[in-house]
């Protein structure tokens, strides 16, 4: 069985942010529900961020700090991993990590439903 690791920034990407963005809880429940691991990587401290998480009942699998997304990949196998933000810093630290990257927009259609038919993901440029 394949495993999918997505990682989520909070403001700017989520809807519950700020400022807000175009992913919503319901998005990262069906990720979830289809056994992706999923989590967050934001500047937010770790407890702001599973504070966050907790007041939307969504059970998260890790929350990291930005500059410490490489330790997401090091302690969670997965097949693909990918984060999603907002910003060129978030991109600059998904690249330094060998995450795969989408813009929080690219998010919006959930491509993340067909990575298991083996389509791949947008690798972004900055901007």
């Amino acid at each position: 069985m394949t495993r999918m690791l997505i990682s989520f920034d909070i403001d700017g990407t989520m809807e519950f942010g700020d400022p807000p963005g175009p992913v919503t809880v319901e998005m990262v429940k069906n990720a979830r529900e289809l056994g992706f691991i999923v989590g967050s990587c934001s500047d937010r401290s770790l407890g702001a961020q599973q504070a966050l998480w907790d007041r939307h009942n969504l059970e998260v699998d890790f929350v990291s700090l930005k500059h410490t997304l490489s330790e997401v990949m090091v302690k969670f196998e997965a097949t693909k991993y990918c984060h999603i933000g907002d910003r060129d810093l978030d991109l600059q630290f998904a690249t330094m990590a060998g995450f795969d990257f989408l813009w929080m927009h690219e998010a919006e259609s959930q491509p993340w439903l067909e990575w298991e038919n083996g389509d791949g993901t947008n690798h972004a440029s900055a901007g």
